[in-house]
C-alpha cells in the first residue's frame, strides 16, 4: 500500500487533453489525436485495467483502535470492500477531534494530510462524523483535488444536499432524546423521571449530541428531567446508585472522568452500570454488552457497511450527484436480553421490531445435527427400552402363571402322596384311637369294683387326653397337607417339618420291612420356609427311597437314613440316604427333570417338583450315589437370623 501508484485512466486523458490544446499546429493536433487515441486504447486494455488498483481514504473523527464502536464500523467497511472482489487500497486517518481540536491543530492535520498523499491517487474520501465531513470539504482543494467525497454517521437536520457540493453523498443518521424517552417508558411502564448523563452538550464533539438541549423542554412537560451531564465520574457513580424507582437513566457520551483522565464512552458507560440501580437507555449498539438495557440502537456496522456500499457505487462510476443523499438503516430498536431479565421487562413491552441480543441460544440451534442425532438415538432407546418392558411384563406374566400352575401341580402331588400314604395315616389315626378304646375300656372295669383306684383313674384318664390329642394332630397336619393355598414363608426350626413328614412316612416304611433312621441336629436349625412345603420335600424324598429300596433282596439291609446338619453360619442340610441300588451315571443329570421316571408307574414330577421347591426357598438339592450302594439326596438352605417360634409341647 505505501508504493507508488500509476495514475488513474481519467488522469491520463485529462492531461492529454490539456496538451493537444496546447498544440501549436494543424499537423501537431493531428499526431495529438492519433497519439491520444492510441493512448486511451492501451489504457482501456484489460491487462492495464487490472493493473490501476482503486484507492480508498477512510477519515474518522475518532481513534479506531481504542473505540469499539469505530472498531465496528471499520470492519463492516473494510468486509464490504473486500467482497467487491477488486483491487482496492484502503488508508485510513484518525483526526482524535473529541481529544484535539483549534485552528493549529487543524493545519497541522491539513499539511501533513497533503504532504502524506501528495503522491496517491485517492478515487475516494470516505468520512466518518460531520467533523470529519466539514473538514474533509474544507481542504479538498489543497489534499484531494476533484476527489468525490462520502460520508457517514451524520445527524440529518444539520446535513442536506442543497448545503453541500455536487461531489459529496451519503447517509444521514436520525438521532433523538425522545426515541430514548420512548425506549425507556418500555423498560419502565410508569416512568416519571429521566437522568441525562454524559459530558456537558456544549462540549460533546458529536452533532447529534449536542441538539438533544433543543428536545428537552417538550419532553419536560411529561416528564421529570433530570440533568447530571458534566459531573466527575466519582460524583456521577455516588448519583446514579441511589435513584428513585420510577426513573431512566438516559445516557450520552462520556470522554473523561472529569479529572483530567481521558474515558472511551463504552468505559464510562460500564463504570456507570456498575452501580447503577435503575436501568441504562443509550443509543449506540457497542453499550449494550457494557452495561446499558437498550434502546434506539446507532449499530456501528450497518453505518460502516452502507458508506462503503456508497464508495462502491461511485468506482464503478456513478457521480456523488446522482447519488441522493437519505436517512440510513442504521438505527433500530435492540435491547440485551440480561437487561430484561434483570428489569423483569417482557418483550410484549418492547418497541415492534426490536431485536433481542445476547438471547441463550437453544442448545438444538446450536448443535442441530449433534442434537437432531441425540432425540433419534433417546427415540430408538425409548422403543427398545419399551420393548424390554413389555417383554419383562410378559415373562413376568408367564412366570406367575408358570408358579401358579407349579403350586398346583405341588398341591395335585401332595394329594397324590397323601393317598399313597393313606394306610400310614390310618395307622397314625388308628393307633392313638385304639389306645383310646383300651382306657376306656379299663376305666369300666374300674367302676364296677367297689372302690375304683382313683390314682389309676386319673393316669388312665392323661393317657385319654394325650392319645386324643395325637390323633388330632395327625388330621390337623393331614388338612394342612392338603389345603391349596398359596405359599407362606415363616421362620421355623427346620427340625420341626421334617419331624411331622417322618410322621407320616413312618407306617409307610414299615409296611415295606424298611427302617427309618433320624439323626436330627440336637440345636435347631432357623429357617424361612413354608413347613408344608418342606414336609413335601422330604416326604417325596422318603418315598422314593422307599420305592428304590423295595425292589432290593430282603437279606440286604432295607434302612433309610435321615439327617439335618448345619454346614455353616449361612447354610443349613437335609440329607436322605438309601441303600437301594443308586443312580446309573447316565441318568444322574435327568432325574430332576420333569417327566423323567425310572418306575413303570411313575409319573416324574416328585422329583421335579422337590427341586421347584427348593429353589424357590433359594436353596439347592443334589443327588450322589453312595459308596457300597444307595443315593443321597442332600438338600441345602439358607439360614435365618431369626430364632424360630417353638413348637407347643404335647400333653402328657
Amino acid at each position: 500500500m505505501r508504493s507508488r501508484s500509476r495514475l488513474s485512466l481519467d488522469k491520463v486523458l485529462e492531461i492529454g487533453i490539456e496538451k493537444l490544446f496546447r498544440a501549436t499546429s494543424f499537423c501537431r493536433t493531428i499526431w495529438g489525436c492519433f497519439a491520444l487515441a492510441l493512448l486511451y486504447a492501451v489504457i482501456a486494455s484489460p491487462a492495464w485495467g487490472e493493473a490501476l488498483p482503486k484507492s480508498v481514504l477512510v477519515i474518522e473523527e475518532a481513534d479506531a483502535i481504542r473505540g469499539p464502536y469505530y472498531i465496528a464500523m471499520f470492519s463492516a467497511l473494510r468486509a464490504r470492500l473486500n467482497a467487491s472482489q477488486r483491487p482496492i487500497s484502503l488508508y485510513v486517518e484518525n483526526l482524535d477531534l473529541p481529544f484535539f481540536e483549534g485552528p493549529e491543530y487543524e493545519d497541522t492535520l491539513k499539511q501533513f494530510l497533503a504532504r502524506k498523499y501528495h503522491d496517491r491517487s485517492i478515487d475516494v474520501v470516505i468520512v466518518i462524523g460531520e467533523g470529519a465531513l466539514r473538514r474533509a470539504i474544507a481542504w479538498r482543494s489543497e489534499v484531494w483535488s476533484s476527489t468525490p467525497i462520502v460520508f457517514a454517521d451524520a445527524v440529518d437536520t444539520s446535513i442536506g444536499s442543497d448545503t453541500l457540493p455536487p461531489y459529496v453523498t451519503g447517509r444521514t443518521i436520525k438521532l433523538r432524546l425522545a426515541d430514548m424517552v420512548e425506549a425507556a417508558r418500555a423498560i419502565v411502564p410508569d416512568l416519571d423521571q429521566a437522568v441525562i448523563v454524559g459530558a456537558p452538550f456544549a462540549s460533546q464533539p458529536a452533532i447529534p449530541f449536542k441538539q438533544f438541549p433543543a428536545e428537552i423542554p417538550a419532553i419536560s412537560k411529561e416528564l421529570k428531567i433530570v440533568d447530571l451531564t458534566g459531573l466527575p465520574m466519582a460524583e456521577l457513580r455516588k448519583r446514579v446508585s441511589n435513584l428513585p424507582e420510577k426513573s431512566a437513566i438516559l445516557y450520552t457520551p462520556i470522554y473523561s472522568d472529569g479529572k483530567g483522565a481521558q474515558l472511551l464512552p463504552a468505559v464510562a458507560v460500564s463504570l456507570l452500570a456498575e452501580v447503577a440501580n435503575r436501568p441504562i437507555i443509550a443509543n449506540v449498539e457497542t453499550y449494550i454488552d457494557r452495561g446499558a438495557v437498550g434502546g434506539y440502537m446507532l449499530s456501528p456496522a450497518i453505518v460502516g457497511d452502507e458508506a462503503a456500499g456508497l464508495a462502491l457505487q461511485i468506482l464503478n462510476g456513478d457521480k456523488p450527484s446522482q447519488i441522493p443523499i437519505t436517512n440510513g438503516n442504521s438505527l433500530r430498536p435492540l435491547f440485551n436480553w440480561q437487561g430484561l431479565q434483570r428489569w423483569g421487562v417482557p418483550e410484549s413491552r418492547l418497541p415492534p421490531g426490536s431485536e433481542i441480543q445476547n438471547r441463550p441460544v437453544p442448545i438444538w440451534q446450536q448443535y442441530p445435527a449433534q442434537t437432531t442425532a441425540i432425540v433419534a438415538i433417546v427415540f430408538f432407546q425409548s422403543l427398545f427400552i419399551a420393548a424390554l418392558l413389555y417383554e419383562h411384563q410378559r415373562r413376568r406374566r408367564a412366570e406367575n402363571e408358570v408358579r401358579a400352575r407349579s403350586h398346583e401341580l405341588a398341591h395335585v402331588n401332595r394329594r397324590a402322596t397323601a393317598g399313597a400314604l393313606s394306610a400310614s395315616i390310618a395307622h397314625e389315626v388308628n393307633q392313638p384311637l385304639g389306645a383310646v378304646l383300651a382306657n376306656i375300656e379299663t376305666c369300666e372295669l374300674l367302676f364296677e369294683s367297689p372302690s375304683p383306684d382313683m390314682p389309676l383313674v386319673k393316669e388312665i384318664l392323661a393317657d385319654l387326653k394325650r392319645d386324643n390329642h395325637r390323633a388330632s394332630e395327625v388330621i390337623v397336619r393331614l388338612q394342612r397337607l392338603m389345603q391349596r393355598s398359596e405359599p407362606c414363608k415363616e421362620d421355623v426350626d427346620l427340625n420341626e417339618p421334617v419331624r411331622d413328614a417322618l410322621g407320616f412316612v413312618s407306617a409307610q416304611a414299615t409296611s415295606h420291612d424298611i427302617e427309618l433312621v433320624e439323626d436330627l441336629s440336637a440345636g435347631p436349625l432357623p429357617v424361612s420356609t413354608d413347613p408344608i412345603q418342606l414336609q413335601q420335600v422330604v416326604m417325596n424324598l422318603v418315598l422314593n427311597a422307599i420305592d428304590a429300596i423295595s425292589g432290593t433282596a430282603s437279606s440286604k439291609v432295607r434302612r433309610i437314613f435321615i439327617r439335618t446338619r448345619r454346614i455353616d453360619d449361612r447354610k443349613a442340610e437335609i440329607a436322605v440316604c438309601d441303600t437301594g441300588p443308586g443312580i446309573a451315571a447316565d441318568q444322574r443329570a435327568q432325574i430332576f427333570e420333569p417327566f423323567f421316571t425310572t418306575k413303570p408307574n411313575g409319573m416324574g414330577m416328585g422329583l421335579s417338583i422337590t427341586r421347584t421347591i427348593i429353589e424357590a426357598h433359594g436353596g439347592s438339592i443334589r443327588a450322589e450315589s453312595r459308596e457300597g450302594g444307595g443315593t443321597v439326596f442332600s438338600v441345602r438352605l439358607p439360614l435365618s437370623s431369626v430364632r424360630p417360634k417353638k413348637k407347643k409341647a404335647e400333653p402328657d
